[in-house]
């Protein structure tokens, strides 16, 4: 296509959503490249992201532009390109989120550095979705978070919990410190391991590198906090059976978990090469299929909203700490970073995906008396 013509054509799109090429809004974009119209309309979302990264193009207002790209369903156009398709078609034939697979999102997106992490998170590195209901600062509403968990879960003195996904071992450590319980947690990070293990000294908790499939054990109660992300659409049913499995019979299941409007098998080609390789965001369909016949669903808790502020708080520090990553990371890194989290905002901003906590027990016990809000 002439590049005319692809620029009309971007321009239009962008329009739609009340966007303006060199506009005074902050959610419009300033174009440095030419070359950037082809771009996007050749590569789609991935196109749109390597293009930002490499500097063709800025906004002052990313989570903005996000906003009103998502709410306008702008991000459909991208559906039609080769590259869409052949993930697609690649999520059909083979089982990304295999076994073989699982290490890779730990190499190439935890392990990348704990200091990055730790400038960018609250001082007990969550790196999941906070409660805002009653906070007013990061480190508040990640306690908040962990809290509503174990209420919700109804954790007690001496209880053993297990802990999918445990990331640095933040809820272990809250569980384990406040409740009173004996914590095992999984991660396929290696940096996870080393500095969760250092932060959880002292405590009843064991942290392991293991993928989720391969723990065994007996738990009074089996949570996840930021897994079901990485299990992917072939792997729902066997993560369900893996809790079924190692819960026992009077035990109370729960997972919090990113969620999607629409059941997908794929992911935003953007994200599956620079941020989570092979991840994919469930639908409601596809858990409460995996779930059939092996729980009863207790309680469904949609606060999708707060993850937007979590981003923006996340992205507020990362920023700031910048001065003191600069030199390890790079300029490309940081534009790629601000794109995910600022990307993200506006997703769960203009509805787009969700945050769900799930709470489930064993068919034929009694419904659990916890704390659920």
């Amino acid at each position: 296509m002439p590049k005319q013509g692809a620029d009309r054509l971007i321009q239009d799109l962008l329009s739609s959503s009340g966007i303006r090429v060199n506009g005074d809004n902050p959610w419009d974009i300033t174009v440095h490249r030419e070359e950037f119209y082809e771009r996007v309309l050749r590569d789609g979302v991935l196109g749109l992201g390597e293009s930002y990264m490499d500097g063709w193009w800025d906004c002052p207002c990313l989570d903005q532009f996000f906003d009103r790209t998502l709410r306008s369903g702008m991000e459909n156009t991208a559906k039609g390109d080769f590259r869409f398709v052949w993930e697609r078609i690649k999520a059909w034939v083979f089982n990304l989120q295999s076994a073989g697979r699982a290490y890779e999102v730990g190499k190439r997106h935890y392990d990348i550095g704990n200091d990055l992490y730790r400038s960018m998170l609250d001082s007990k590195m969550v790196y999941t979705c906070g409660y805002w209901r009653n906070a007013d600062n990061l480190d508040d509403a990640q306690a908040a978070k962990m809290d509503l968990v174990c209420r919700k879960v109804g954790i007690e003195p001496g209880m053993k919990v297990l802990d999918l996904g445990c990331g640095w071992g933040a809820f272990a450590r809250h569980a384990a410190e406040r409740y009173g319980a004996s914590v095992t947690g999984v991660t396929v990070s290696k940096e996870q391991v080393r500095l969760g293990r250092e932060l959880c000294r002292g405590l009843p908790v064991d942290i392991r590198l293991q993928d989720y499939r391969d723990v065994k054990g007996a738990y009074d109660r089996v949570i996840s906090i930021g897994i079901m992300e990485h299990v992917g659409y072939k792997n729902y049913r066997t993560y369900m059976e893996l809790v079924d499995r190692t819960l026992k019979p009077d035990g109370i299941g729960f997972f919090h978990t990113i969620g999607t409007n629409e059941s997908m098998k794929i992911t935003n080609p953007w994200y599956a090469k620079y941020i989570f390789p092979n991840g994919q965001i469930p639908s409601i369909a596809q858990i409460g299929k995996a779930m059939e016949g092996l729980f009863v669903m207790e309680d469904w808790h949609n606060f999708g909203p707060d993850y937007d502020r979590t981003l923006m708080a996340w992205h507020e520090r990362f920023e700031k700490s910048w001065v003191n990553l600069k030199s390890r990371y790079g300029e490309n890194f940081r534009r790629m970073w601000r794109f995910y989290l600022l990307s993200s905002a506006g997703a769960f901003r203009s509805r787009n995906i969700q945050l769900w906590q799930v709470v489930m027990t064993k068919p034929g016990m009694p419904q659990p008396e916890c704390r659920l809000a």
